[in-house]
């Protein structure tokens, strides 16, 4: 599986409930090892997949078991977070353009086990959840809203932010994706570009990321319905995020300090929740 014969020993970087991840030094330099672990296991094929799809968006992987959910990477330098040059309202376009590059392969990621949370699927799931009180029929109306939208399904990443994007402009870390109305996007990107801008959740000065995006469909709906399908994407992916953790920490083995992420996140449906 490694390219080339090992310079030093194989260091492991992050171990996670969900993946495994380790450094790997070799004569033809260095590499990245990961083994997903649990309902996760789609991500290696989905990163295979995506190369071939689109070859400028991600690195090329060097070897993929998808079975055993382990992938090999090149090192892919650093993450635009590293470089502290972080231009959001480009990152989340390119991220946008990628979106609408791939929409037409929603069943191909489906295939390859990526879950599916399109609109109606995402209500059907939230049914299974321990909602807030009250949350559930809200959320279904958002879900059978955005079903009706002529914004088509396509990939979407969960944990979009400035460390999942190398300074390259490839995207990585694919193993919270799922297929969905593709603004959920939103929901972390924005939360995280605040952070960083040390400004608050859903501050006016976040427009321009938000606008930035949303002008790459701006040719399917008026600039009324994408801000309203902004709105109620972000919303319900809340859901998605809860749905993730859920994913992430099934038959987990070892401690985690991660409390309840699930019920954490759909606390947050009670949280400025749209008409």
């Amino acid at each position: 599986m490694v390219p080339a014969p090992l310079t030093g020993p194989v260091e492991v970087t992050k171990d996670r409930p969900w993946s495994l991840v380790a450094k790997v030094p070799t004569e033809s330099g260095l590499f990245w090892f990961k083994e997903n672990r649990g309902q996760t296991l789609y991500e290696a094929g989905l990163m295979q997949a995506l190369w071939q799809w689109a070859p400028d968006a991600v690195l090329q992987p060097v070897a993929v078991h998808e079975q055993r959910g382990w992938s090999l990477l090149p090192d892919g330098g650093p993450t635009l977070r590293e470089t502290g040059e972080v231009d959001w309202p480009a990152m989340l376009t390119l991220f946008a353009q990628l979106q609408r590059d791939l929409a037409g392969r929603a069943d191909q990621m489906l295939a390859l086990g990526v879950p599916d949370h399109r609109p109606a699927k995402l209500a059907e799931l939230a049914a299974t959840l321990p909602m807030p009180e009250g949350a559930l029929p809200v959320l279904q109306r958002h879900c059978e809203e955005l079903a009706a939208s002529v914004i088509p399904a396509s990939i979407q990443h969960d944990d979009l932010h400035d460390g999942n994007v190398f300074s390259s402009g490839r995207f990585f870390d694919w193993g919270d994706a799922s297929v969905q109305h593709p603004f959920g996007v939103l929901l972390v990107s924005l939360r995280v570009a605040a952070d960083k801008l040390g400004v608050e959740d859903g501050d006016p000065s976040l427009a321009p990321l938000r606008d930035a995006y949303l002008r790459v469909w701006s040719d399917l709906a008026s600039p009324e319905q994408l801000l309203r399908e902004a709105e109620l994407a972000v919303q319900v992916a809340k859901v998605s995020r809860a749905l993730s953790w859920q994913r992430s920490l099934v038959n987990a083995t070892q401690p985690h300090d991660f409390g309840d992420p699930v019920t954490g996140w759909l606390a947050e449906l009670l949280v400025n929740t749209p008409r």
